[in-house]
């Protein structure tokens, strides 16, 4: 019997090869978009699942506000990994981690850059699931000066030489370092990278007792039987026991003082799972993606495959006047309407599978673009991943049923009377089922449009915001510590370039803060504290990124106290309510009294955007650099916008007069700045991509209704025609019934699309202003688009002879 259903589904399908073409493109197109869009989500929720203990694993977070100052980060002191061991019988290991800056590798003659090196403690490899190929993974990492290499670097290293029981010199470090491991490459979706890791007792605070600096990423092994929230309500203990003497020792004050002064310092832990996709705890390492951009992709992939199945659904219902003698006939011959119900059921699997096959050649063709696009690598696996092809029987049976579900019941009602005495009507126009799937099409289309719109508006902003200081023409030079002590010599070399107009040496850029600090204000209270981003730069940092000095002056050589001054921003004088700034001074605390100093202010910065627009401009201080200082930071040169290549080769010839053969790194500022927004290019790249091809595919589907619609309609169409209808009337009449649909779907789109562009925009410190214009252009763009496909196919249809459509009659 199934046989007979097999093949009687297969004759049906392949009878009328528009309705085949058509079916099976828009389907394979709607099931190659959503298997894209799940092959990135997937990636993305699959982070750090590699770990064979992952559901015991949890990194220690710091929630707390110091001021006006809030802040939630993965840091924390050297001695809380000891501690932690050795206070509560939950945590069965710790390890503390740490990303090093970019450095110099040097094996023997040969040099490497590498920015990709982390320091761990030595219980790692008994954490974490990464396979020590060469090498003892309890010993590897257990002594100072240690190193593990990963495969592909051992072998850019010592291609297939032994590796371990080698020697390399890392950065301007003095001692050897010995490699004692070989490990397997870091996955691709693993929350940290590196190429190098180095034993954490390398660090010179490695056996620090100091609680009050935090700078470490660390991480707990639960025992099986540990409970997280039992341990997690025991860590206010750590507080007061350890941190409660040293900030007392430090701010005079006790932890109650401190609280009540508005302060708050609190401890928590955070699961494994979580921390790929929490953009609220900052922290070293990979940058956190959004969780709100997976509920976006995968709901853009949702949509795509409803205009696809809504295609189906009403390419069938259109087909019923074809089809409607059939189904009377077999009813009359003894079908049930369960029978007919599944073969009709059974004709639409058939339909999908084939969707299926033709949708993974695409996204075999496509998949490279798709990378290329997202910057990533992703892979099918359908081998190597045991749900993939499951998954793939699955969701073409479900696209298959719930497609075909209401053709089968539609198909399967008629009643043999009417339909055998021609009694039966349908049609594109008195079908109110088939007009609200029109309706949904375009209303996900239209809503797609905008979005992208407004999502390419709002980087659009981001990228040409005035940003406070001019970041165009900015070359930065990494690694200014390879100049040692001859930093002013290579400057004054520097400025005689010709197309040189500045240069400056500071510990920090805009884009990398790497120091918040607290101070206190002398004449406030001992338990205020005032948390500020702190950059040491020299007598040439403002004229070169061009920050204006709102107030007061910028430092000088002509006045030996600046090395004891401060320029800070409008708005670090603004929070803490600084109204003569300039009789204002702050203390810069000490672990001691004695270490206290005391710095007056010189000047008021206008206020500039130090990182992503994302995040609220926050107080800065900057301060002279002390010239003996070992912290090099960034030289940042100002060129010139012609014979950029000439100048850039004649600092690079400087740098290496000066440091031998150091390598010569460099960015521009600009295109730095641009790399702050790849999640949301990359969304924005989605959203627009996916949006055109639902239009496509609804215009698809809108192309083969008008084509049944005509065809249905061929002798209303020529009857008009014999009594004087022009073909440009025949077109209005069907464009105007469609341009009612898109106005009706216009209405739910715009008010869901502002309300979830009104909360996504505000993820932004600084957004743009939602304007009606992108909503009537989305509109405006899908009405032509649909009536372009409608007025083809129906002025073809205008064109035809009526004598051979009556002649019949």
């Amino acid at each position: 019997m199934f046989s007979n259903f097999l093949k009687s589904a297969l004759r049906n399908i392949f009878r009328h090869k528009t309705y085949v073409i058509i079916n099976i493109l828009g389907l394979a197109v709607g099931f190659a978009c959503s298997l894209l869009i799940f092959l990135f989500v997937i990636h993305e929720l699959s982070f750090d699942k590699f770990n064979e203990k992952y559901d015991r694993i949890y990194r220690l977070y710091l929630v707390g506000k110091m001021g006006e100052t809030e802040f939630t980060g993965a840091w924390t002191a050297a001695p809380t990994a000891r501690t932690f061991v050795e206070e509560f019988p939950e945590v069965e290991t710790a390890v503390r981690m740490q990303r090093w800056d970019e450095a110099l590798i040097r094996i023997d003659d040969r040099k490497f850059i590498e920015s990709d090196i982390a320091l761990a403690d030595s219980g790692f490899f008994d954490m974490f699931s990464l396979k020590l190929l060469e090498g003892d993974p309890q010993r590897a990492l257990a002594q100072p000066h240690a190193v593990v290499l990963t495969a592909s670097t051992a072998k850019k290293y010592f291609n297939e030489q032994e590796a371990v029981g080698q020697h390399l010199r890392i950065g301007n470090d003095s001692v050897l370092f010995t490699i004692t491991g070989v490990m397997e490459d870091v996955p691709e979706n693993s929350h940290f990278e590196f190429d190098l890791l180095i034993s954490f007792l390398t660090h010179p605070r490695a056996n620090d007792d100091f609680w009050l600096s935090n700078s470490f990423s660390t991480y707990l092994l639960l025992r099986k039987d540990a409970n997280a929230e039992t341990l997690e309500s025991k860590l206010p203990v750590i507080i007061e026991k350890y941190i409660g003497p040293q900030v007392e020792k430090s701010l005079g004050m006790d932890l109650q003082a401190f609280a009540d002064a508005g302060n708050r310092y609190g401890m928590f832990i955070q699961p494994l799972s979580d921390i790929h996709l929490n953009t609220d705890i900052v922290a070293d390492f990979k940058r956190s993606s959004d969780r709100k951009y997976i509920y976006i992709f995968s709901g853009i992939a949702f949509i795509i495959l409803i205009v696809a199945g809504i295609n189906y659904m009403n390419l069938s219902t259109a087909r019923s006047a074809r089809r409607s003698r059939e189904v009377g006939l077999r009813k009359v011959v003894g079908s049930s309407k369960g029978m007919l119900i599944w073969q009709f059921l059974l004709e639409s699997i058939l339909l999908t599978i084939l969707s299926t096959i033709l949708a993974i050649l695409l996204v075999e063709l496509l998949l490279p673009l798709f990378n290329t696009m997202l910057q990533i690598n992703l892979k099918v696996g359908y081998f190597s991943r045991w749900y993939v092809i499951p998954g793939l029987l699955l969701l073409t049976v479900f696209i298959g049923l719930l497609s075909g579900s209401y053709p089968a019941w539609f198909l399967a009602s008629f009643t043999p009377v009417k339909v055998l005495y021609g009694k039966l009507k349908v049609g594109l126009s008195n079908t109110i089922v088939r007009s609200i799937l029109v309706i949904f099409q375009f209303f996900f289309s239209i809503a797609l449009i905008i979005t992208s719109m407004i999502i390419y508006k709002q980087i659009n902003y981001m990228l040409n915001k005035d940003m406070g200081f001019d970041k165009e023409q900015l070359m930065v030079i990494r690694r200014a510590d390879a100049l040692q002590k001859k930093i002013i010599s290579f400057k004054d070399e520097i400025k005689k370039i010709p197309d040189v107009i500045s240069i400056t040496n500071s510990t920090t850029v805009p884009g990398y803060p790497n120091n918040n600090n607290g101070y206190q204000i002398e004449g406030r209270s001992a338990e205020q504290l005032f948390m500020m981003w702190t950059n040491w730069v020299d007598y040439d940092y403002f004229d070169t990124y061009k920050i204006k000095l709102t107030d007061g002056r910028n430092f000088s050589r002509e006045f030996p106290s600046d090395t004891a001054a401060m320029i800070i921003n409008e708005e670090a004088a603004r929070r803490f309510a600084l109204d003569d700034a300039f009789n204002t001074r702050f203390i810069q605390p000490g672990y001691t009294n004695e270490e206290k100093a005391y710095l007056n202010i010189l000047g008021v910065s206008g206020n500039f955007h130090y990182q992503s627009l994302q995040i609220k401009i926050e107080p800065h201080v900057f301060m002279l650099k002390p010239e003996k200082w070992d912290w090099a930071g960034y030289l940042t040169i100002r060129v010139g916008n012609e014979n950029m290549d000439k100048t850039i080769a004649m600092i690079e010839n400087t740098w290496r007069s000066f440091t031998g053969d150091e390598p010569f790194q460099y960015f521009f500022m600009d295109q730095e700045f641009d790399k702050f927004y790849k999640e949301e290019k990359r969304t924005a790249k989605i959203a627009l991509a996916f949006s055109f091809l639902a239009i496509f595919i609804a215009c698809l589907g809108l192309f083969g209704l008008t084509s049944f619609a005509t065809e249905q309609r061929a002798r209303e169409i020529s009857l008009r025609k014999v009594l004087g209808s022009t073909a440009k009337s025949i077109v209005l009449l069907f464009t105007r019934e469609i341009s009612i649909l898109i106005t009706i779907a216009t209405v739910p789109a715009w008010v869901i699309s502002y309300f979830f562009l009104k909360n996504w925009l505000q993820n932004f410190s600084y957004h743009i202003a939602i304007s009606p214009w992108e909503f009537i252009l989305a509109t405006v763009l899908v009405l032509l688009i649909a009536l372009l496909t409608v007025s083809y196919r129906t002025y073809r249809a205008a064109l035809v002879n009526p004598a051979e459509v009556l002649k019949y009659e």
